[in-house]
């Protein structure tokens, strides 16, 4: 993988698979933050401290601690462009925090980008593994299998009592965070999905929009994640965030087969009225895109619309953000010219799709 492969492609090698449920969870992802014991953490250490914490977990990854788990390679932050980084957080790579304060910061990623490793962020180290569909367990199986090697190696901030320390108390214990990414449109549309979410936040999980604690759901896609991580397992929390995300899952799909009986020619008529829309529209901003496109996959995933790829649906919604458009165009956009450019983008990309008999109405 060369050094900006990832603003080249709008879809990261993992995204490109088709896992368990991936109807409706888009992704599956498990964070691991951890501290390096006698250092401070990153918001009190000075420069010099940084760069040493930076220094010591490189030489780890060096040493081919990491080469069972695939090959990596390292980005330092401080390298990039603002428009490099503003797309690693919009393909989830890094967190806007470290971007945004990347003075000794830096990403290791696998190649095919499905293991992001961030180095300085709000911990010294956070290991993020992601799968395609509904794998939380694949995706914590791989990200404790790092995290051994890193143990190994180096000695973490840890208390008997307290667990893994962070900065934030929130990640004290275990320093776990396990999410899935799902699509929701029909428990949307069916008005349950208010109930559904407030069931969620009860048994002790978190309700996130596409980039995660204070982001918008955009697209219908929620982020459901654990809030406790201390009191728990590992494993007890992975177990608490499959069952509820199984049962998510089921009502999605009871929703839509309840639409289908109940109200196909209105379903059919928004599909394909959105599917008009994102093939003609001269202008379109994200939060509309995000929308339309949402109500598309509906229709591909309903056999509404015929050989409509999610991945092609995936994809748009990535190269259509703001980092990756003026990525894309090689130049500084206002909002007017990216919400020009972002319907010219989708114009191109499902009429190329139609070319090749993809999308039929």
């Amino acid at each position: 993988m060369t050094e900006h492969q990832f603003s080249s492609d709008a879809l990261s090698d993992w995204m490109r698979g088709q896992g368990p449920d991936s109807d409706v969870v888009i992704s599956s992802r498990v964070r691991l933050a951890r501290n390096l014991n006698h250092q401070p953490f990153p918001l009190l250490a000075t420069t010099t401290q940084s760069n040493e914490v930076l220094e010591q977990l490189l030489a780890v990854s060096d040493s081919g601690t990491l080469d069972a788990h695939g090959h990596f390679n390292t980005i330092l932050l401080k390298d990039l462009s603002e428009l490099d980084k503003r797309v690693l957080v919009e393909k989830h790579l890094i967190s806007p925090n470290l971007a945004n304060d990347s003075r000794a910061g830096a990403v290791i990623l696998s190649d095919n980008e499905a293991v992001s490793i961030m180095i300085n962020e709000e911990d010294h180290l956070r290991i993020q593994c992601l799968y395609p569909g509904f794998q939380i367990m694949e995706s914590w199986k791989l990200a404790s299998a790092i995290d051994d090697s890193y143990e190994d190696a180096i000695e973490f901030a840890f208390d008997e009592n307290k667990g893994y320390l962070t900065t934030c108390p929130t990640n004290v214990g275990t320093g776990l965070r396990a999410s899935v990414m799902m699509h929701l449109p029909a428990l949307v549309l069916t008005s349950q999905i208010n109930r559904i979410l407030s069931a969620v936040t009860q048994v002790g999980l978190a309700v996130r929009g596409l980039y995660g604690e204070g982001s918008e759901a955009l697209g219908n896609l929620f982020q459901i994640s654990n809030q406790i991580t201390l009191g728990q397992s590992e494993q007890e929390i992975i177990d608490n965030l499959y069952s509820v995300a199984k049962q998510i899952i089921e009502h999605e799909k009871a929703a839509r087969r309840k639409l289908m009986n109940e109200s196909f020619r209105r379903v059919e008529d928004r599909v394909k009225r959105s599917y008009g829309i994102l093939a003609h529209a001269a202008i379109m901003d994200s939060k509309e895109a995000a929308q339309r496109l949402s109500d598309v996959r509906l229709g591909a995933d309903l056999g509404i619309l015929s050989n409509v790829p999610p991945n092609v649906l995936n994809e748009l919604l990535i190269m259509t953000q703001p980092g990756f458009l003026q990525h894309r165009y090689n130049e500084k956009l206002s909002v007017d010219d990216r919400d020009y450019k972002r319907a010219e983008l989708i114009r191109e990309q499902l009429n190329k799709q139609g070319e090749s008999g993809g999308a039929s109405l």
